[in-house]
């Protein structure tokens, strides 16, 4: 069931247009040339000790792979992305576009398809390591840099 949701969201997203300027709606980030939607959020692991944080990550990453191989299945294999570079070019000072900008600060790879002229991409996003988890679907038409 949280699968076929997860790919309700992706589908809607692809076909909504972007707004012409940046705007949140509770798990949806979105601006000109971009949707950013949080398809699934952890607990926080402010009282852990490690090892409930090391599960969800592992869980939260095979949640997108499975949902990748239905993706995969679309469109093909997906690019491995890692965002590394792009952090450290912006950390550098560049201006960079969104939304890779600020989704380099908090994952570090996404899986990115192209199809009928948008990427579409999944990553595994933590802000610090005591915030949660979250799943991440991108939808935007703006290239990487």
């Amino acid at each position: 069931m949280t699968t076929a949701r997860h790919l309700a969201t992706i589908d809607l997203l692809r076909s909504r247009d972007f707004p012409a300027r940046p705007e949140r709606s509770g798990p949806l980030d979105s601006g000109p040339g971009f949707h950013v939607a949080e398809l699934a959020t952890s607990e926080e692991f402010w009282e852990d000790d490690g090892t409930r944080r090391v599960l969800v990550e592992e869980q939260y990453e095979a949640e997108r792979d499975g949902l990748a191989v239905l993706l995969t299945a679309r469109w093909g294999p997906p690019d491995e992305v890692v965002l590394w570079s792009v952090l450290e070019r912006s950390m550098e000072g560049e201006e960079l576009p969104e939304p890779w900008s600020s989704l380099s600060s908090h994952t570090p790879s996404v899986r990115l398809w192209r199809a009928d002229g948008r990427w579409i991409g999944l990553g595994v996003s933590q802000w610090d390591k005591e915030l949660p988890f979250q799943l991440l679907a991108v939808i935007t038409d703006v290239d990487l840099p």
